[in-house]
């Protein structure tokens, strides 16, 4: 019996001292956070937050392969609202620099980033600093006395260049020694986004004129419509971000038998059955756009991503097109344009071709 006793306790000694390699213990997000943190700091790169995945994506094609830039807001997520994770306060906790957009688009983010920074580390607001306030546009889901401009600057492309070169201004005062490594993915980046900007151009005057207007569900394209000559006539979306009361309803469809308008727009990141009614009773019709939702599956950091669509300019692209589609354009006139990230994965294979 003693023989036994021994033997089986041994048995469980020699048990817990072995794990089978099906049986491996996962490391937890926390373990995988810290060697993460534990590799860019042996490589000695500087680790960047961003939030929306525009942002994200504009900001790795300028950052490369000398910087970490990571982005806090998932894809398809309404950023207004948006409520950080736990796991963001130690993303945040190890930033060396935080670029949000601001004009009051992130609010809980901010609220986070300001409290779990490190005490040298600073929050750069991209869109506070491309607008005065005698450029805010208040609009029907940013009235102005709610206090709140609307925020989706990057959607226009200028503000998007404008975006890339603070980035890079920020980015060489971080990171001194990679100036003229930013200077020059900065150079590439401008040339891409000004192809963008005579694509859209042509796409636009594409348009007949008496259809150059825009219903959306969210109102996102505010500085866009006034760069290209746009009207938007509304936004199905409240201010408050809840669905349209029934009121609401019947007058967007008043307003849209008036403007003649042959579609409305919805959003990817706000699905409602709203829109697919009103454009049913007002005889038009719907088709989806994004304004921070990359295309496909991919990653908004430049360096991580394989996918040459899923990028800040192929999500414009996408765009251009479903707006050709629907409003009598060409869409075939976006095609030639190359969306691909300058930096990572998709630029190496593009230079292969």
């Amino acid at each position: 019996m003693r023989i036994f006793v021994i033997l089986s306790a041994l048995s469980l000694i020699l048990g817990a001292c072995s794990t089978s390699p099906n049986t491996a213990v996962s490391p937890s997000p926390s373990a995988m956070s810290a060697a993460q943190s534990g590799d860019r700091q042996a490589q000695g790169k500087p680790l960047v937050v961003t939030t929306v995945a525009p942002l994200t994506n504009i900001v790795s094609n300028i950052a490369g392969d000398r910087v970490e830039v990571k982005g806090v807001i998932p894809e398809g997520t309404d950023s207004h609202t948006f409520e950080p994770r736990p796991s963001d306060s130690d993303l945040l906790s190890e930033a060396d620099l935080i670029l949000v957009n601001g004009l009051e688009l992130e609010v809980p983010t901010l609220k986070l980033a300001n409290s779990a920074k490190p005490k040298d580390t600073q929050i750069y607001e991209l869109g506070t600093n491309t607008i005065t306030e005698k450029d805010y546009v208040f609009d029907a889901s940013f009235p102005k006395e709610g206090g709140k401009p609307n925020p989706h600057l990057w959607v226009s492309t200028d503000y998007a260049e404008a975006y890339a070169k603070q980035a890079a201004e920020q980015l060489k005062k971080l990171d001194p020694s990679g100036a003229s490594y930013y200077e020059s993915n900065l150079k590439t980046y401008l040339q891409q986004l000004e192809q963008l900007d005579k694509v859209t151009k042509t796409v636009v005057a594409s348009i007949p004129p008496e259809n150059r207007k825009l219903l959306t569900y969210h109102d996102s394209w505010a500085y866009w419509a006034k760069e290209y000559g746009f009207q938007v006539i509304g936004a199905i979306q409240p201010s408050d971000f809840n669905e349209p009361s029934a009121q609401d309803v019947a007058k967007l469809i008043d307003q849209i038998r008036q403007a003649k308008v042959p579609a409305i727009f919805g959003s990817e990141v706000f699905p409602s059955e709203v829109e697919e009614q009103i454009a049913r009773e007002a005889k038009v019709k719907v088709a989806n756009t994004s304004d921070d939702d990359l295309p496909g599956e991919g990653s908004a950091n430049a360096m991580e991503n394989t996918n040459p669509e899923h990028t800040y300019v192929g999500m414009m692209v996408d765009n251009l097109r479903i707006l050709a589609e629907n409003l009598g354009g060409d869409p075939k006139l976006v095609d030639g344009l190359k969306v691909a990230n300058i930096v990572g994965p998709t630029a190496t294979a593009q230079a292969k071709q």
